[in-house]
């Protein structure tokens, strides 16, 4: 079964080894990455590719509409090991325009669990409701929907406590949000990034 996959793997491996023989053994030693991928689960977003960076320079934590919820034990768990044991410096929330479970948060179908994973985008269509009502077309709407998503996940991020310590304590950090769009493949920050506590404290007091 998958022949067709394993087939993929050997051949992948044996490129890697090709152009550098020791990338594997690198691998095996040590796992020293900079960067926290905040990311959805849709299979056209491959965190990796997208930014060019090989395995082991990317931790990467995936979930339905890239949510950073702090009741979730699987996110945190993540973000904990990023901080404090990886030391990581740059954390990015990135969502994407099309998101499937952005729409599906507000379109009234009931799917059952997802529907209670995707209750905070509901929260955050409720609190920019009449933004969102003045948008012309549906997709625009949903995209700026995504947008406000990413802002609101940046802000639980540097809220937990995770964060804030590593903060108290003197190590660099920086939250970052982006979108990335399924049409060209590009990135965009949305500059809505806290790399402090006084970040954190302007971005609270600022526009939510």
């Amino acid at each position: 079964m998958l022949e067709d996959l394993k087939s993929n793997n050997l051949a992948w491996s044996l490129r890697k080894t090709e152009a550098d023989p020791q990338f594997f053994k690198r691998l095996e030693g040590q796992q020293s990455p900079e960067y926290l991928w905040i990311g959805c689960s849709d299979s056209r977003v491959p965190a990796n590719e997208i930014v060019g960076l090989d395995p082991g320079e990317l931790f990467v934590h995936r979930n339905v509409a890239n949510l950073a919820p702090p009741q979730d034990a699987n996110y945190l768990s993540v973000l904990q090991f990023a901080v404090d044991v990886l030391k990581v410096k740059h954390i990015m929330v990135v969502g994407h325009y099309g998101c499937g479970g952005v729409a599906a948060a507000i379109d009234g179908q009931r799917r059952g669990l997802v529907d209670h994973w995707l209750h905070p985008i509901r929260e955050v269509h409720a609190e920019h409701k009449h933004e969102l009502e003045a948008i012309g077309d549906e997709k625009s709407m949903l995209n700026r929907l995504c947008e406000l998503n990413v802002a609101r996940q940046v802000r639980n991020v540097a809220a937990d406590v995770f964060v804030q310590d590593a903060w108290a304590r003197g190590q660099q950090l920086s939250v970052h949000g982006w979108v990335y769009s399924l049409s060209n493949g590009l990135v965009t920050d949305l500059e809505v990034g806290i790399s402090s506590l006084e970040d954190y404290q302007k971005a609270l007091a600022g526009p939510r």
